[in-house]
């Protein structure tokens, strides 16, 4: 059993808290995750954990311990990127989290590309909607729109994503161009309630910044939900370019407003604040950077 496993899983144990969550990070089995804890205890013929059947803990030592065996992985994760990349050739694996919507076609576009070129890096990409503590769940990056929360982490900008306002022809026929945005609040909106005040609409009209309240009879949490609602004719919906982008190409949508946009979402990468950055991971945040500063594929 190879001790660098043993420490890794060490590591993540202790990370979580729980060997589950340590066990579920490694993508391994609680019970190989236990196996691999124990082994390195008799190893080094200490205790690293105190056990209970709610809760595990380090000791004074586990937590001595972990304070060097950390960064040592670290260093030993940097020297084989430096290895790999002087050979030319990338490999191990990366564990992302990006957007659900978002992840499942625009950023898998963008990774095809980077894993054609190498074969031999393994991507574990997690969706979800929901606000994911990377360090804590034990990725090594996140794609993520709007503002970094979390001042521990490092962000990379990777785009500016039009924030555009959308209706289809059959609902425009039926109730009208909105000729201002302040004619908004006469329509049915679409609000996605991921959106920091999702009832508050903004534009820029002759310079001067513009705030609209409007009301509408469906929310959902998806922008793809709400691009999906204004096709059907449901009503006026807002939403990044991209989630719109096929429809307005096929003119099942049509664009309102278009020279009032004041809003973008900012498209980051982020990850931990670490000196050791594995050459892979480096890689793949330049790949994108490149990617999406040159549109990505959106106008």
């Amino acid at each position: 059993m190879d001790t660098v496993e043993c420490m890794r899983a060490f590591v993540a144990v202790a990370a979580q808290e729980s060997f589950t969550g340590g066990a579920r990070q490694l993508g391994i089995s609680t019970k190989l995750a236990s196996k691999y804890v124990a082994r390195l205890e008799k190893r080094l013929g200490v205790q690293l954990f105190n056990r209970t059947t709610r809760s595990v803990s380090l000791t004074d030592t586990g937590q001595a311990y972990l304070q060097r065996c950390g960064p040592w992985l670290d260093q030993l994760d940097e020297m084989e990127g430096i290895i790999q990349a002087r050979h030319g050739e990338l490999a191990g694996p990366i564990r992302l989290t990006a957007p659900t919507g978002f992840g499942s076609r625009e950023l898998v576009r963008a990774l095809r590309p980077f894993q054609t070129a190498h074969p031999k890096v393994e991507i574990e990409m997690r969706l979800s909607d929901q606000h994911v503590a990377i360090i804590d769940e034990g990725f090594d990056l996140a794609i993520r729109f709007g503002a970094l929360q979390d001042s521990t982490l490092v962000a990379r900008k990777l785009m500016d994503m039009r924030i555009v306002v959308v209706a289809s022809p059959d609902y425009l026929k039926a109730h009208g161009r909105p000729a201002r945005p302040e004619d908004l609040t006469g329509h049915n909106c679409l609000m996605q309630i991921t959106a920091t005040e999702p009832n508050i609409w903004r534009f820029r009209v002759d310079g001067e910044a513009q705030s609209i309240r409007v009301n509408g009879t469906f929310r959902a949490n998806s922008p793809r939900a709400i691009v999906h609602m204004a096709e059907g004719g449901m009503g006026i919906g807002r939403c990044p370019h991209y989630t719109a982008l096929p429809f307005l190409q096929s003119g099942a949508l049509e664009l309102l407003f278009e020279t009032q946009e004041s809003t973008a979402s900012t498209l980051y990468a982020v990850y931990p604040p670490s000196r050791h950055l594995t050459a892979r991971i480096r890689a793949l945040i330049d790949h994108l950077a490149g990617w999406f500063s040159d549109g990505g594929g959106y106008a």
